[in-house]
């Protein structure tokens, strides 16, 4: 498996187009969620969790997406629905144990779990994005897609890395901040 390149110039990218389209790498859980365009913007702008009717829309209208783009086996939109799913469930779980949205203090460490981290409107929302992010996860469809896909990533990892070398792009990959990109 090849992991997520965060070095290419997604800002001037768009993968739907067939040549750009041989960049994309699934990587791990949610990563580069916020960077494939045009999937990001599209499926952004439904992406909610704030309350639990909110986050049922909200998941809803995703897999929607998700189905359109199963029906013209884009596997790209595909998997960046999943992510945003996926990325639903971890937010809204994040919330349910911090109210703030902040796991660690100014000191790093792990700050206590809410006492009703299991049952508030934040778990109920992260549920609803489960239930929606298993059901394309084990959809049998997008898994051979997937498979497929996977096994042709390392035949364009040469170009990937060709051109993220020439890019000037440098985020920082695991940051508690924002994300910080120079170029």
């Amino acid at each position: 498996m090849l992991e997520f390149c965060y070095e290419l110039p997604y800002e001037d990218l768009d993968f739907t187009d067939e040549e750009t389209r041989q960049l994309y790498r699934i990587g791990r859980g949610e990563q580069g969620v916020l960077l494939v365009r045009p999937y990001t913007n599209i499926i952004c702008a439904h992406w909610r969790f704030k309350t639990p009717k909110i986050a049922l829309w909200s998941a809803h209208t995703i897999f929607d997406l998700y189905l359109d783009y199963l029906e013209a086996r884009d596997f790209i939109g595909m998997d960046m629905c999943r992510k945003f799913l996926e990325m639903g469930f971890t937010r809204s779980r994040r919330y349910a144990n911090h109210r703030t949205g902040k796991k660690y203090d100014s000191e790093g460490k792990v700050r206590p779990q809410e006492k009703d981290h299991a049952h508030c409107h934040f778990a109920k929302s992260a549920q609803i994005f489960k239930r929606m992010r298993d059901m394309v996860a084990k959809n049998d469809t997008y898994i051979n897609m997937r498979k497929e896909w996977r096994s042709n990533e390392s035949t364009y990892a040469t170009r990937v890395d060709a051109l993220a070398a020439t890019s000037n792009v440098k985020r920082a990959r695991y940051s508690r901040g924002s994300t910080k990109v120079s170029r």
